[in-house]
């Protein structure tokens, strides 16, 4: 029965009073419908201000225009692979002259399609080159990378200037597209192509291949433990990359008609790259600032009488500064609207509290309708569902001499909380990456409903419903909480589901930046975000981490109800006892990479072996 002194509500009427009291900020703008007219109104207002632009310059500042719109996409570009992907790429004119050589070579052939079927498939030819150079970084990354990519600039440098751009020696000038042949129209059509990329850019970004960038650049294994792949992330970078590049090289050769090589040498890549990095180019209208700036610094340089190749040396300048500073333009232009947002946030994580108390009394209420105790052990598994979800058998895991697991087995009930504990280094964190696949070289068995792991990647376990948080914090900053949601998730979710696991969770709205939110909420948004892609099992280790003693409470109380309410079993990693008598029907205790007891909750911790385990002989005499 529920409590005499408080009114009886329903699931659902507690959850719309909780809304209620919190309603979304504008949800129009997350609405498919808001979410496609507002980048598509902007792209409007550019295409109006790039044909003003295109009637009113003269004819000197028309040329360094399209000049400033081709370095652009070529920043844009590197605000992909580098920005928003972490890998360094010193070869992004090469790619631009990829696209060059295509729409030259095309020209001299007098392919159909005209300058626009060119340029497109000069793009396209620059992504699949931008595939094969992006191959190292399936291993290398940093320093070496980057040396792989400015090596590959230097010997395309050398190549170029022995074969040349077809058409160059005998002077076959491209054909630009009739309707905008001249130099103001061409103007007009660089704006056109630039707003394409740049509008591709945007929803790219918010697709599920630009939160696999943001988040491999910030953690491969995280990436890797909720089912995507890494490889794909970074070829897929590098592909859209290179594309982006070998467009911008092909509206280079339509601007000057006989391009050379002198365009596209490594030193001005080399450039390019250090002036998306200080512009803050994942940013798109910091990529077009960017461009802005290939071309400004030039010329007022050239204005002041100095020699243009200065302009290379402000540019390393500037770098240096973001580097070091940790901190690009884009950052400090956004700072003002970044500080409000995070006032919103800290309103969010207010209301959050709020809903937390409503749903506290939800849960409540619902365990004494069951006949329990609120803050009672945790129930046991469905009768119904007798298969265990997590099979595994004499798992063995050696480091040279060091047995840290020695045939460990253990079984997980069907909608059930687990508890896995023990002292440091009992081989808890060893065990979780070795189910999770990190671990792959182990002997024994474990099986997930039925199936073999045997020799499957993590991306594949995630992938067949086995999911793990980690102890150090794996949530990308640069994504919001919904579009981490989305992705974890890795299936179509509505955004009453994602406010539903929110509210559950006790998390900040879905607009919030996770930048903003401190390290223990972002632990409980990777849980709600794991929760939300109904694995079969989810493996928390330590997700209370970060939090104060009331919100362990809180977390206690809403992980018990996961497994009923979001039909999944969860095994928990916790030192904090008090949390796994909360939550935890049935436990497991390793020490030194054996099971010391396992079994129902109170009989365990009740066991000698593992009071003597975590207290020390002193403590039972």
């Amino acid at each position: 029965m529920p409590r005499a002194d408080a009114p009886v509500l329903n699931t659902e009427t507690r959850r719309s009073a909780a809304r209620a009291a919190t309603p979304s900020p504008q949800p129009w703008l997350r609405s498919p419908l808001g979410r496609t007219a507002l980048p598509l109104g902007i792209a409007a207002i550019g295409l109006l201000a790039g044909y003003l632009l295109s009637i009113g310059l003269s004819g000197y500042f028309v040329f360094l225009a399209v000049s400033a719109v081709t370095a652009a996409i070529a920043i844009l570009g590197l605000g992909v692979v580098t920005g928003s992907a972490g890998m360094i790429a010193l070869c992004q004119l090469t790619f631009a002259a990829v696209g060059a050589w295509v729409v030259s070579l095309l020209n001299v052939m007098e392919a159909p399609g005209g300058f626009v079927a060119w340029l497109l498939l000069g793009g396209v030819a620059a992504g699949l080159v931008g595939i094969l150079v992006g191959l190292p970084a399936l291993r290398l990354r940093g320093v070496n990378l980057a040396v792989v990519t400015l090596g590959f600039a230097a010997a395309a440098d050398v190549t170029l200037v022995q074969i040349q751009f077809p058409g160059s020696k005998d002077g076959v000038a491209i054909v630009r597209p009739e309707a905008f042949s001249s130099d103001r129209s061409y103007f007009f059509f660089s704006i056109i192509v630039l707003t394409a990329c740049a509008l591709t850019v945007f929803f790219l970004q918010r697709s599920r291949w630009g939160s696999s960038w943001k988040a491999v650049a910030f953690s491969e294994r995280g990436t890797a433990s909720v089912g995507q792949s890494v490889q794909s992330a970074k070829l897929t970078a590098f592909a859209v990359s290179a594309a982006l590049g070998g467009i911008s090289g092909g509206l280079l050769a339509g601007q000057v008609q006989l391009p050379f090589a002198s365009s596209f040498t490594p030193i001005q890549s080399l450039a390019l790259y250090i002036l998306a990095v200080m512009s803050g180019a994942y940013l798109i209208d910091m990529a077009i600032f960017g461009g802005l700036l290939w071309v400004v610094v030039p010329e007022l340089l050239k204005r002041w009488g100095v020699p243009q190749d200065w302009g290379f040396v402000v540019f390393g300048v500037l770098g240096v500064q973001a580097l070091t500073s940790g901190t690009n333009l884009g950052q400090g232009i956004r700072a003002l609207w970044w500080k409000r947002a995070d006032k919103r946030a800290a309103a969010a994580r207010s209301a959050a509290r709020e809903r937390s108390a409503l749903l506290r009394a939800e849960l409540d209420d619902e365990a004494l309708e069951q006949g329990s105790s609120p803050v009672s052990a945790a129930p046991a598994s469905d009768p119904v569902a007798t298969a265990p979800v997590l099979v595994v058998q004499n798992l063995g895991v050696t480091f040279g001499t060091l047995k840290a697991l020695d045939g460990v087995s253990l079984e997980v009930p069907a909608r059930s909380v687990m508890g896995l504990i023990g002292p440091n280094g009992a081989g808890k964190s060893t065990f979780v990456d070795a189910i999770s696949g990190f671990l792959p070289q182990h002997t024994g068995t474990v099986t997930l409903n039925g199936t073999p792991l045997a020799g499957l990647s993590p991306m594949r376990r995630a992938r067949l419903g086995l999911r793990r948080t980690f102890q150090q914090d794996r949530v990308p900053p640069s994504l919001t909480v919904e579009a981490y949601l989305r992705f974890v998730a890795r299936r179509s979710v509505s955004s009453a589901e994602i406010d539903e696991v929110l509210d559950f969770f006790g998390c900040p709205e879905a607009a919030t930046r996770l930048v903003s939110v401190d390290v223990g909420t972002r632990r409980l948004i990777e849980v709600a975000a794991n929760v939300l892609a109904r694995p079969s099992l989810l493996i928390l280790d330590e997700p209370a981490a970060g939090l104060s003693h009331d919100e362990h409470v809180e977390l206690g109380r809403r992980l018990r109800a996961v497994p009923g309410r979001y039909d999944m079993s969860i095994v928990l990693i916790e030192h904090d006892l008090d949390l796994v008598r909360t939550v935890c029907s049935t436990l497991t205790v390793l020490d030194f990479g054996t099971v010391l007891a396992s079994g129902n909750q109170a009989e365990v911790l009740a066991d000698p072996a593992v009071i003597k385990a975590y207290m020390g002989e002193t403590e039972m005499l």
